[in-house]
């Protein structure tokens, strides 16, 4: 088997739900990050590449279904490089870089663009079929921004709670406060700003051409836990032993944006001009039930780590994407990690960037390369929460710190 390399990632900023990236087509949003990683690779002869693998979670509208295709025709890549659409939800283009190492292990390819996107702005709204014609009488128009939309009557009814009434279940498991809560995300958002000004995400993030924005849009720097304290719940009514705790403060906001990933075998470093960052190590993904989605990555960051005969005691970096700061606080307490850990999203987290579904898992695998990197620390892990009670995780090693190792 082959070894497989992160080479190179690159995303847009993040915009807000009906802000400044909600008059750019997904399709387009993808376009520009596959041909942004494509330019990127000083040597690469675009035909060289075997395969434009994106995740997306909607795709009942602009994305035209395989908009992975979609983005190469748009970027201008020639005709003879495919394009293929997976979706594991939050975790979807996670997968598509899973999948791409794959094919690199394998010999099936050398270097492949793996990505994803999301408009949550754009998601359309959806007509059910009528079950027979002329029906008298009314239909209602169904949202596909997020969660469940036209269930199965056959589906348990604890399952298919929505996200955020699962996340208070969960921390009401878990006994998490709605102050450790505000302070997690008041955290992440220092964190993020902070990573902004010191220039970490200047490599990682290249503006949409034509768009004002140039940092992630969601970022509250100014914010405070007295202002997050005020915010009242979002998915239960506040006060009495089972008021809500998950606000609009302490959780990811619906977002825009694309992000994408050289993945490539030893050969690719010829190919592209680019030395690798990272050897994908290990990965697992793993379910449970539905309605706890959000502690799903504990035992698949456990799971890839033991794959990769590592334990907790090698790992330097975590990247693990923030739905609600409750379901992370969740996982790292069972991953023995303080709320505080400087393990932990140390250039801010979800809560902050933003989280567009199909975009978050390239988004927190290209971060966790350029952290290792940053810090010498050899090995990381990349990890996201997925609804419908899925977690996925990868490991990465740092090239240059295996290199130092072994001298």
């Amino acid at each position: 088997m082959n070894d497989a390399y992160v080479y190179d990632a690159v995303r847009t900023p993040f915009g807000r739900y009906g802000g400044a990236l909600a008059g750019v087509r997904p399709d387009d949003l993808a376009a520009f990050v596959v041909g942004e990683q494509v330019r990127r690779a000083p040597a690469l002869d675009p035909a060289a590449v075997d395969d434009v693998i994106l995740g997306n979670a909607n795709g009942a509208g602009e994305e035209n279904r395989d908009v992975a295709r979609m983005a190469v025709l748009l970027a201008g890549l020639p005709l003879s490089v495919p394009g293929a659409t997976v979706n594991r939800l939050c975790g979807s283009s996670l997968e598509a870089a899973v999948q791409a190492a794959r094919a690199v292990e394998t010999g099936d390819a050398d270097v492949i663009v793996a990505g994803g996107v999301e408009s949550m702005s754009r998601a359309p709204w959806v007509l059910p079929k009528p079950g027979r014609p002329f029906p008298a009488g009314d239909a209602a128009l169904v949202s596909t921004t997020l969660g469940w939309r036209l269930v199965n009557p056959r589906m348990e009814s604890e399952w298919t709670v929505s996200l955020g009434e699962a996340t208070e279940r969960l921390r009401e498991k878990h006994g998490v406060s709605r102050e450790r809560q505000d302070a997690f995300a008041l955290r992440s958002q220092v964190l993020a700003a902070r990573a902004w000004d010191d220039g970490r995400y200047d490599d990682l993030v290249t503006p949409y051409p034509g768009s004002d924005l140039v940092r992630d849009e969601a970022i509250r720097p100014d914010t405070s836990l007295e202002k997050l304290a005020a915010l009242a719940p979002s998915f239960r009514e506040a006060g009495g032993t089972a008021g809500g705790t998950v606000t609009a403060g302490n959780a990811s906001p619906l977002s825009d944006g694309a992000s994408a990933a050289l993945i490539g075998s030893e050969r690719a470093a010829a190919l592209t001009g680019l030395e690798p960052l990272a050897r994908i190590a290990g990965r697992a993904t793993v379910a449970t039930e539905p309605q706890y989605f959000g502690s799903a990555p504990v035992e698949a960051v456990h799971r890839a780590l033991r794959r990769s005969g590592l334990g907790w005691d090698d790992v330097g970096a975590v990247e693990l994407n923030e739905a609600f700061a409750a379901q992370s606080l969740v996982c790292a307490e069972a991953w023995g990690l303080p709320d505080d850990s400087p393990v932990l999203n140390a250039w801010g987290g979800a809560v902050a960037l933003g989280h567009p579904l199909g975009a978050s898992g390239t988004r927190v695998l290209g971060t966790l390369a350029r952290r290792l990197a940053a810090s010498g620390e050899r090995w990381g892990v990349a990890a996201l929460c997925i609804g419908v009670g899925q977690g996925t995780a990868v490991v990465l090693e740092n090239v240059a710190a295996s290199a130092g190792a072994g001298a």
